[in-house]
């Protein structure tokens, strides 16, 4: 894989081996956050991006994370940010408090409900990566495949531009 071949027609570049490769990444991907995300919305009454922003939450503690970094990990607008977080502060998961070390600042954590949702939903959401993600790959590729895709996201996160 990666050998250069020239493309000279729409075929070459339809049945080029890289051109493919990243089209499969990218179905699958596709496929599995509507799958997964479908199991999260029915089992726990949530979205998969309300379910990543309390994972990002829970990683960060106490005490919480200001709109910006929120945004930034989600590759979200401030705006979208704070759209979302308000509907998440609606429905009780998360609240703002006061940040320690800016007097303007907010910053964003999980109350006891998005807590206990974040469980809940992470039992579900692990049941159903075992499922989709990794009982169909040979078992001697899986800690590998876990790797390669860790490299590629972090590579990916590098190249984006940060927010000011």
């Amino acid at each position: 894989m990666g050998e250069q071949t020239e493309i000279t027609t729409a075929k070459d570049a339809a049945n080029h081996e890289l051109i493919l490769a990243f089209g499969r990444l990218q179905g699958a991907a596709n496929r599995l956050e509507y799958i997964l995300g479908r199991a999260l919305e029915v089992e726990c009454g949530i979205s998969h991006l309300i379910f990543e922003v309390l994972l990002i939450l829970g990683r960060a503690g106490e005490p919480g994370l200001s709109m910006r970094a929120v945004a930034q990990e989600q590759v979200l607008t401030t705006g979208g940010a704070t759209r979302l977080v308000d509907r998440m502060e609606a429905a009780g998961l998360v609240e703002r408090a006061e940040d320690p070390d800016d007097r303007r600042g907010r910053l964003v954590r999980l109350t006891a409900l998005g807590e206990e949702t974040a469980v809940r939903a992470s039992r579900v959401h692990l049941e159903n990566i075992k499922r989709y993600l990794v009982d169909p790959l040979p078992a001697a590729d899986r800690k590998r495949f876990a790797e390669d895709l860790r490299i590629l996201s972090h590579t990916a996160r590098d190249l984006l531009p940060r927010l000011p």
